[in-house]
């Protein structure tokens, strides 16, 4: 009775071994032919017999498995992840083929992200590149350009976990680059070494040397902080920034970013320092002198924020928002004026002040037309411009430039 259990169990694992061989055949008959359909029901079929597989015989289903899945590039991403999991499941066999179906993978993948980029298609080049390093993992190029295209494509929370993972491979893009002049052009060019050679063996090209490229760690560091900013995490802004400033102290965006996420979160002071240190480093800025304005009348001191918008303007004469907030500067010289009017009495003293008062804020007035009739030549569709300008006109008594006015800010209102 043992001896018949013995033999009918031998019986049933020589028939699965059988049938998951035959199964395996198939597949890759079916590979060899293009019918990746086929070959997925047979190497579905062998997936179920896998208990009966020895070792040599799972090295090969894991292989045969990755090329079905792959579908020679027909494969979707999923089946692309499925296939590159299956391939590093083989043991001590197929190591050449791999290696090769590796290499077609890697291309194929490539050329879609390529052709994906050129297009526009940033999303789904990024994806693609990500793939090409997942696939051998050993050029980390391509994912610095998968965190860059998802960049480009807003996708900042996939950025973020592709940046923060070149942070942790120490990923700096330092590469040797070989170059050359050409002799036509009289341009630098950068070859592969091969091709530089050659072209200065043509003597097409002189002057050949080589160089290490800057290292791309100050951009990641640069994005990792920005992307933060975007979503509002100001704390791990703050954290990220000071890290990117550390790899480039003197980036004028750097410290201007940080700034910027210090004045939201109301660090006044540390934002005045940072745009201070910018100005510095940039004095010929006109935004940074602009800044400066808004953080000194923000402070109340009127004269230094004057200052600074004058200098924004002296730099750059079409900066609109330097008008605007001047033109804001002057008239807000009027609410004292307002004030002492409204407390005057009736006494002929009290009179004649008020004619002064009056005066005084007829000046204002007019102090203010220059840099709003500026403004509205930088930009003629400035409603805030044109509306101040026309109240001003009212109140001065200058009724044809009023009217003009009051034309132009209901066309504007009526196109909104």
């Amino acid at each position: 009775m043992k001896k018949q259990l013995i033999i009918a169990l031998a019986f049933s694992i020589s028939a699965l071994s059988f049938a998951q061989k035959k199964e395996l055949k198939t597949a890759e008959k079916a590979i060899k032919n293009n019918n990746y359909a086929e070959a997925k029901a047979a190497i579905s079929q062998a997936e179920g017999l896998m208990s009966a597989m020895d070792t040599k015989s799972k090295a090969k289903f894991y292989y045969v498995k990755g090329q079905v899945l792959y579908a020679n590039g027909k494969g979707s991403m999923a089946d692309i992840d499925a296939a590159i999991e299956s391939l590093g499941k083989v043991e001590g066999a197929y190591v050449a083929e791999i290696k090769q179906l590796k290499q077609r993978m890697f291309s194929g993948v490539l050329t879609t992200g390529n052709e994906a980029y050129e297009s526009k298609d940033y999303s789904k080049a990024s994806k693609y590149f990500e793939k090409a390093y997942r696939i051998t993992e050993v050029d980390t190029l391509f994912l610095y350009y998968a965190a860059s295209t998802a960049v480009s494509e807003k996708e900042y929370d996939r950025a973020l976990v592709l940046y923060e993972e070149l942070k942790d491979l120490n990923y700096t893009g330092i590469e040797k680059q070989y170059f050359a002049t050409d002799k036509e052009s009289g341009k630098e060019v950068v070859f592969d070494k091969a091709t530089r050679d050659l072209y200065v063996k043509a003597k097409s090209h002189i002057k050949p040397g080589e160089r290490l490229s800057e290292s791309k760690k100050p951009e990641i560091v640069k994005n990792v902080a920005l992307i933060y900013v975007n979503k509002g995490d100001n704390e791990k802004a703050i954290a990220a920034m000071k890290e990117a400033r550390a790899e480039s102290p003197d980036d004028i965006g750097l410290i201007l970013n940080e700034a910027n996420v210090h004045y939201k979160m109301g660090n006044t002071e540390e934002f005045k320092n940072l745009l201070k240190r910018a100005t510095e480093l940039d004095p010929e800025n006109a935004e940074l002198q602009y800044n400066l304005g808004v953080i000194a009348s923000e402070s109340k001191d009127i004269e230094g924020a004057k200052k600074y918008y004058t200098k924004a303007m002296e730099l750059d004469p079409n900066y609109i928002n330097a008008y605007i907030n001047m033109s804001a500067l002057v008239l807000g010289e009027e609410a004292a004026l307002i004030e002492e009017m409204n407390g005057l009495g009736t006494s002929k003293a009290d009179d004649k002040r008020y004619d002064e008062l009056r005066a005084e804020r007829q000046n204002i007035y007019k102090n203010a037309i220059p840099y709003l009739t500026k403004a509205l030549e930088i930009d003629s569709e400035s409603i805030n411009a044109a509306q101040t300008l026309m109240n001003i006109y009212s109140v001065l008594g200058e009724t044809e430039k009023f009217k003009v006015l009051k034309e132009k800010v209901d066309a504007l209102i009526a196109d909104e």
